[in-house]
C-alpha cells in the first residue's frame, strides 16, 4: 500500500502538470484577446469585409488604405509555390526511407532530414539571397531575383523535412499484414506501395502536408528577405509580393503606437491566426481519423 507521503507527491505532481497544461490555454487566450483588442479599432473604422476585399495597401498615404487582399494573395501564392516543392520532395523522401532504403541508409538519412528541419530560417534566407535569387534573376532575365518564386522555393525546401518526417512515420504505422496480404495476392513491391501502403497512410500524409502548410504560411524571415516586399496582386510568380507575415515584421517597427496603421497590422495578425488555426484543426481531425483507421489493425 502507498504511504501518505507517496500519495501526496503523486497528487502534487498531478496538480503541477494540470497547472502547466492550463497555463498553455491561458497564454493562448491572452494572445487572442490581445490581438482582438488591438485589431478591433481597425475592423471598426474600416470594416472587416472591406479590409479583406480591398486591393490597396498604402498605410502611409493620406488618406491611408488598409486593404489586405494583396497581402493575403501574396501569402497564398508563396504557399502554393512552396507546396509544389515541398510535397513531392517530402513524400518521395518519406517513401524512400520507409520502404526502399536499407538499414544503413535509414541511419544516415533520417537524422539528416531532422537536422535540416532544425536549421534556422534566417540561414535559408541567406542561402536564397546569395545563391537562389541571383540564379533566378539570371535565368529568367529579371530586374530582381527577389520575387514570389524565390521565396516559395526556399520555403518549400525548408518545410520538406517536416512533411518527410511525419509522412515517414505514417508509412511506418501501416500494419505489416496489409503488405503481406498484397504480396500474397501476387502484387509486387511497387504495386503494393502504390495501391496499399500509401492509401492506408493517406490520412497521416495529408496531416503532414497540412502541418507543413501551416509552417509555410506562418514563416516570417524567409519571405521578408526574399519575396520582394511589393503589396500588389499578381498571378506571375516572377513578380515581387508582400505576404502577411512580412508586412507585419517590416512595418510594425515603423507604425506609430495606437494609430490606424498600428491597429491594421494587428488585424493582419488576426487573419493569419485564423488561417493557421483552421489548418491545425484540420490536421488534428485528420490525425484522429488516421489513428482510428489503423488502430484496430496493428
Amino acid at each position: 500500500m502507498k504511504g501518505k507521503g507517496e500519495k501526496f507527491r503523486e497528487k502534487l505532481i498531478e496538480y503541477i502538470l494540470f497547472a502547466l497544461s492550463l497555463s498553455a490555454i491561458i497564454f493562448l487566450a491572452g494572445i487572442v484577446l490581445t490581438l482582438l483588442k488591438e485589431a478591433a479599432p481597425a475592423f471598426r473604422d474600416t470594416g472587416f469585409l472591406n479590409m479583406i476585399v480591398s486591393k490597396d495597401w498604402y498605410p502611409t498615404y493620406e488618406p491611408p488604405d488598409f486593404g489586405m487582399l494583396p497581402l493575403i494573395a501574396g501569402s497564398f501564392m508563396v504557399t502554393a509555390i512552396a507546396l509544389m516543392v515541398s510535397v513531392p520532395l517530402g513524400l518521395c523522401s518519406a517513401v524512400y526511407i520507409s520502404e526502399l532504403a536499407g538499414k544503413k541508409e535509414k541511419i544516415l538519412l533520417k537524422p539528416f532530414i531532422e537536422l535540416l528541419s532544425s536549421i534556422p530560417s534566417v540561414v535559408y534566407g541567406f542561402w536564397g539571397i546569395v545563391f537562389l535569387a541571383p540564379a533566378i534573376q539570371r535565368h529568367f532575365d529579371l530586374s530582381s531575383g527577389y520575387c514570389a518564386l524565390t521565396a516559395g522555393i526556399v520555403l518549400g525546401i525548408m518545410s520538406s523535412p517536416i512533411i518527410a518526417s511525419l509522412s515517414e512515420d505514417a508509412l511506418n504505422c501501416v500494419p505489416r499484414s496489409f503488405k503481406e496480404a498484397s504480396f500474397a495476392m501476387g502484387a509486387d513491391r511497387l504495386e503494393t506501395l502504390i495501391n496499399v501502403t500509401i492509401p492506408a497512410a493517406a490520412s497521416g500524409i495529408i496531416t503532414s502536408i497540412i502541418l507543413g502548410t501551416g509552417r509555410i504560411i506562418g514563416e516570417t524571415m524567409v519571405v521578408l528577405m526574399l519575396s520582394g516586399g511589393a503589396a500588389i496582386i499578381t498571378l506571375s510568380p516572377m513578380e515581387p509580393v508582400r505576404p502577411m507575415t512580412s508586412a507585419i515584421a517590416a512595418e510594425m517597427g515603423e507604425a506609430a503606437f495606437q494609430t490606424p496603421h498600428y491597429h491594421s497590422l494587428f488585424a493582419i495578425a488576426i487573419i493569419l491566426f485564423i488561417i493557421t488555426f483552421i489548418l491545425n484543426m484540420a490536421a488534428e481531425k485528420l490525425a484522429g481519423k488516421y489513428r482510428l483507421k489503423l488502430g484496430s489493425h496493428r
